[in-house]
């Protein structure tokens, strides 16, 4: 992550405290301060092993912008399954409505309710083996939901199976028909659920800004949550600067301060977002025991405009305004 280092921040303070006891009874309105990012750091809703990088450091990407994609094959045929179920599904459903019931298919359901179970008693064995597991920390909570999840799909399955039994042994075929429109409705569900899970495999840019950093690529395995990549947009770059309490004294959130710093164009601005309530110490770069003793407070300023195009860890000189400020001897 591209944040200063502590090297250059207690130098720019170290600096800023120097320049602060050193005016004596001169005024002085400008303070050394530092460009600091809140980076919006991108990762994904689930694990596996990074297949595509859309982006490089350094570029800059709009909101929705594809940033990277994990291997979905498994999700893939998960997918696909569940399209077959639910074409399966409709066709039972019009099955029932088109035709007589057959000789037979009581027989064919009873077989397909003792799969289901079958199928049920694995899911609760696994379930079971899961949570000892996680109670033990050895499986992540993503695991023991999915657990708990194919548990609660089997379960119903079983449940569906003995209602169509129950429906195919009416005289009626109302609850037939009813039956199979649920287990179609479950099956349309299931393949939503299951293009959701594919299309967390591909995370695209939750905001427009610069890709700072990259941490893992192609073929490189994450977990889930982990971040991938650093992503930067400009409202979260800052300006930060410390002054001493005569000066703070004289500051207000919103107020409007001019930055500067070398190479930069002139008339760059932003505008006070954040003033320390409690002050800190100067930092150990110092020379003198009397220095040690002086205070400072941090300050904050969001850039306006074109000073959001600094990048992180620019030296900056904060000018607070024409009006000149106190600084005590």
């Amino acid at each position: 992550m591209r944040f200063v280092s502590g090297v250059l921040i207690g130098l720019v303070l170290a600096a800023s405290v120097l320049a602060l006891a050193g005016c004596g009874d001169r005024r002085s309105n400008e303070f050394p301060g530092y460009m600091e990012a809140d980076l919006v750091l991108v990762g994904s809703e689930q694990g596996g092993r990074v297949a595509t990088l859309a982006v490089e450091e350094g570029q800059s990407v709009e909101n929705g912008t594809p940033l990277f994609a994990l291997e979905s094959e498994a999700q893939e045929a998960e997918v696909a399954a569940a399209r077959a179920r639910v074409q399966e599904a409709e066709a039972r459903l019009a099955d029932v409505k088109a035709e007589l019931q057959r000789p037979g298919e009581i027989e064919v359901l009873e077989a397909s309710l003792n799969q289901a179970k079958a199928m049920l008693q694995q899911a609760a064995t696994n379930l079971d083996r899961t949570r000892k597991l996680f109670d033990m920390h050895w499986v992540a909570q993503a695991q023991l939901d999915d657990a708990i999840a194919q548990h609660d799909r089997n379960e119903a399955a079983v449940a569906e199976a003995e209602r169509r039994i129950d429906a195919a042994k009416l005289p009626g075929r109302t609850d037939m028909i009813d039956a199979a429109a649920a287990n179609t409705e479950a099956a349309r569900h299931a393949l939503s659920e299951a293009e959701t899970n594919l299309a967390k495999r591909s995370v695209k840019a939750p905001a427009g800004g610069t890709v700072e950093e990259v941490y893992f690529r192609p073929g490189e395995v994450v977990n889930a949550g982990q971040a991938v990549l650093a992503l930067l947009p400009p409202a979260n770059l800052k300006v930060r600067f410390f002054v001493q309490e005569p000066v703070r004294a004289g500051l207000h959130v919103d107020q409007t301060i001019k930055v500067s710093c070398d190479g930069c164009q002139s008339e760059l601005s932003a505008k006070i977002s954040f003033i320390a309530r409690e002050a800190e110490f100067t930092p150990p770069v110092i020379f003198s025991r009397e220095q040690r003793q002086k205070l400072v407070f941090l300050v904050e300023a969001r850039p306006l405009q074109a000073t959001a195009k600094l990048t992180a860890g620019q030296p900056v000189t904060v000018t607070l305004g024409s009006e000149p400020q106190v600084v005590a001897k």
